[in-house]
């Protein structure tokens, strides 16, 4: 179920009444958030919820298990256990085809011909998020550093909650589980910043991420009849669009969930704004990064184990980055030019410093942050090519074109007939200057506070006229741009 379509529409007010009105005591709450969460990934495809029984079944025996047991060994069989189950399923699923292939190509390289086929395997909507998040679960137990919870309901709710159960953020158990042993009264404020926060991921998604995606996939999708500025204008839409599409989905993930009293962590702090690759990173996908941070980085040895192994690891965490949203090479390639800039930029940092300090780009003036700022998002742009390209073909072809100069040929009419008219394009542009302007303003002063300060007038005129840009100007599943682009991972 999608959050931008009739059926959602449909389906969260039910439940939201329900919630608030029907069910009152915390049992059935949570019996009403994990039946409703199953209804909603079920509706893609009812037998992937057998996968969720499954993991949430192995992960809740796994924890009481080794809350009643001190013995090393046998934790370590229980943990063995848990990642065994959630990691084959993932592997399976994802990763089968993918190793297949490398396989074969590893023959080809010495002159034979392998007749493996790959198998025809669908995979799973989120099995990468609720996977970690399980984990999540049953590694702090191991550690110590979380007790086994006793109530199956509200487990199995946490692993499957709904708004956050495709496409994060990723939570941690000790953050949200503890949350479904609370009743929430309802709060008018809260509902109200969830529902603007809805309507702004709503925004981001259908009037930016969707509308971008017809330029972009246009341009993505047929390499070869484009080049120059037609390639760069359609990679600099692709980091809009893959922005405004994820960050979307967040937004009304925190949003959905806000309206129902709980808390979920933010996923994204504009992160176009970064004056460096590991800025970035921490900004972009946050659940995701601080998750492999405390659960890949670290039992690597993080950066205690001197400043090699620390280049090392941090190279890891972004290879396996890179594979964790997609098996191909293009997305190993993608996580490994972050991992080389994050490791330069840290070898480095000390020797930067002096050079910086000389050229006068230390001086905290608005000049020297939107230079660092320019390069940042260059290099992340670059990354992207890989990320969105179908294929590593593809993406040569894309950044070879790059440095073909056509930029008198593409001036007028020919830049409106790749994928958008003129208005459309004018539309989108306005519209990301707007986001830019939101995204500014919301960090120097909390937009939902300002909002509550003004007058009753004022407040809905706001709401109704962001409700009337996304009924007016919103894009409704034309030419399949309306999932998520986080779905497939």
């Amino acid at each position: 179920m999608l959050f931008n379509s009739l059926d959602f529409a449909i389906f969260f007010p039910i439940v939201f009444v329900l919630y608030w009105l029907v069910f009152n005591k915390l049992h059935l709450r949570n019996i009403l958030i994990l039946v409703s969460s199953y209804i909603f990934y079920g509706w893609w495809d009812w037998r992937f919820l057998f996968l969720i029984v499954i993991s949430s079944f192995v992960d809740f025996f796994v924890g009481n298990k080794l809350g009643k047991t001190e013995d090393i060994k046998k934790r370590k069989r229980l943990l063995y256990i848990s990642l065994l189950v959630n990691l084959g399923f993932l592997f399976y699923f994802k990763y089968t085809n993918f190793f297949i292939e490398a396989f074969v190509d590893s023959f080809t390289l010495f002159g034979k011909t392998l007749e493996i086929s790959t198998l025809n395997i669908i995979l799973p909507v989120g099995i990468s998020f609720y996977t970690f998040q399980t984990l999540s679960y049953t590694i702090d137990i191991y550690r110590g550093q979380l007790k086994p919870t006793k109530d199956p309901i509200a487990f199995f709710a946490f692993v499957a909650f709904f708004p956050q159960l495709v496409a994060g953020p990723i939570e941690r158990a000790s953050h949200l589980l503890p949350q479904f042993y609370n009743t929430y009264k309802f709060n008018y404020n809260q509902i109200k910043s969830g529902l603007l926060l809805i309507a702004f991921g709503l925004f981001k998604k259908m009037i930016i991420a969707d509308r971008a995606a017809l330029y972009v996939n246009e341009v993505y999708n047929h390499p070869s009849n484009y080049e120059g500025i037609e390639t760069i204008i359609a990679t600099i839409l692709f980091a809009f669009q893959i922005y405004c599409d994820f960050s979307g989905y967040s937004d009304i993930a925190i949003g959905v969930a806000r309206t129902m009293g709980f808390d979920l962590m933010k996923n994204f702090d504009s992160p176009y704004l970064s004056k460096s690759i590991t800025e970035f990173w921490r900004r972009w996908h946050i659940s995701l990064s601080t998750w492999f941070r405390d659960y890949v980085y670290i039992p690597l040895g993080g950066s205690r184990q001197g400043k090699y192994k620390t280049y090392f690891n941090l190279f890891i965490v972004f290879l396996v980055s890179g594979l964790w949203h997609g098996a191909a090479m293009t997305f190993v390639i993608w996580g490994a030019i972050h991992g080389v800039i994050i490791v330069i930029e840290k070898a480095t940092y000390e020797f930067k410093k002096p050079v910086y300090s000389k050229l006068g780009l230390l001086k905290n003036n608005v000049s020297n942050k939107s230079f660092f700022v320019f390069i940042t998002f260059i290099i992340v742009c670059f990354a992207w090519v890989f990320f969105r390209a179908n294929s590593f073909v593809d993406s040569q072809i894309i950044v070879n074109s790059f440095f073909t100069n056509n930029f008198n040929e593409i001036l007028g009419d020919k830049l409106y007939l790749i994928g958008l008219r003129e208005n459309e394009f004018s539309l989108l542009v306005i519209a990301i200057i707007v986001l830019v302007f939101i995204e500014r303003f919301h960090k120097k002063r909390n937009l939902f506070n300002f909002l509550n300060q003004q007058s009753l007038a004022f407040r809905w005129s706001i709401y109704v006229f962001i409700t009337l840009c996304i009924t007016v100007f919103g894009v409704y599943g034309e030419n399949n741009v309306s999932d998520f682009i986080y779905f497939q991972f």
